[in-house]
């Protein structure tokens, strides 16, 4: 999973997989999800990100990782 925070348009993207995404859904006002040939999402986008969220911290609970 990957963060791509774009200041030009406040927009916070949340790549969920590496897969190209064929099909863009408005979820909500502002919240977009990207889904795949296959129907699974790929990436969620929220616009005017720092005025709906805290991006000035990031936390990570419980993560199953991997050492690489």
């Amino acid at each position: 999973m990957k963060l791509h925070y774009y200041a030009d348009t406040d927009s916070l993207y949340i790549e969920l997989k590496a897969a190209p995404g064929v099909e863009t859904r408005e979820i909500a006002d502002g919240l977009n999800a990207d889904f795949d040939a296959d129907g699974a999402v790929v990436g969620i986008d929220i616009d005017h990100a720092s005025g709906k969220l805290d991006l000035t911290t990031l936390e990570a609970m419980s993560l199953p990782l991997k050492a690489a």
